[in-house]
């Protein structure tokens, strides 16, 4: 701010005094009509979304279905971020032999930040050997780096799928042979 910046404030103008008497053009009910909701104080200001009792729109619309666990990753309050890193960016960026670590990553300029996991995707060519550990890798980006000489080591190893109906299954019990079905002409 300089002084040639500086403007004079503006004219205020004093609130009008209402119900004052009927010369002052807000006399007997001060510009609020007669009576109801909005002729009273701090009654009518409905909070957002609010329809005057009616259901509202956001609970008539249905609810999304899903998981929403912390095991499903892409949806949910509790859903984690990865940061993308392609292979063209290690080919630019690295000479043959490094180490790429979220910390040389970062430093390079990569990825933003060495607190959220950093994922190895396979775009792009490689043809340097390097040694690469990240928290995770897509297939194409695992095959692309052992072909190219270099070694992939995962910071975090990915969980083992379960199999969807474990709960339901007693113990050690294989599930039922299903007889086949006879249909009429057999019968």
């Amino acid at each position: 701010m300089n002084l040639s910046n500086l403007k004079p404030a503006q004219a205020r103008r004093d609130r009008k005094r209402v119900g004052r008497g009927l010369g002052s053009g807000k006399g007997r009910y001060s510009g609020r009509g007669i009576k109801g909701q909005k002729a009273r104080a701090g009654s009518h200001a409905m909070r957002a979304g609010f329809e005057g009792g009616q259901m509202p729109l956001y609970m008539r619309t249905a609810k999304l279905r899903g998981n929403t666990s912390a095991d499903a990753m892409p949806i949910g309050p509790f859903r984690t971020y990865t940061q993308p890193v392609n292979l063209r960016d290690l080919e630019a960026r690295f000479d043959a032999g490094e180490e790429v670590t979220p910390e040389s990553l970062k430093a390079k300029g990569l990825i933003r930040s060495i607190r959220k996991d950093v994922k190895l995707l396979g775009n792009g060519e490689l043809t340097k050997t390097l040694s690469v550990t990240v928290h995770g890798a897509s297939a194409t980006a695992r095959e692309k780096v052992e072909a190219a000489g270099g070694t992939l080591t995962l910071l975090r190893e990915p969980k083992p799928r379960k199999p969807k109906n474990l709960k339901r299954r007693p113990e050690g019990r294989a599930p039922k042979e299903t007889a086949p079905r006879q249909t009429e002409g057999e019968a």
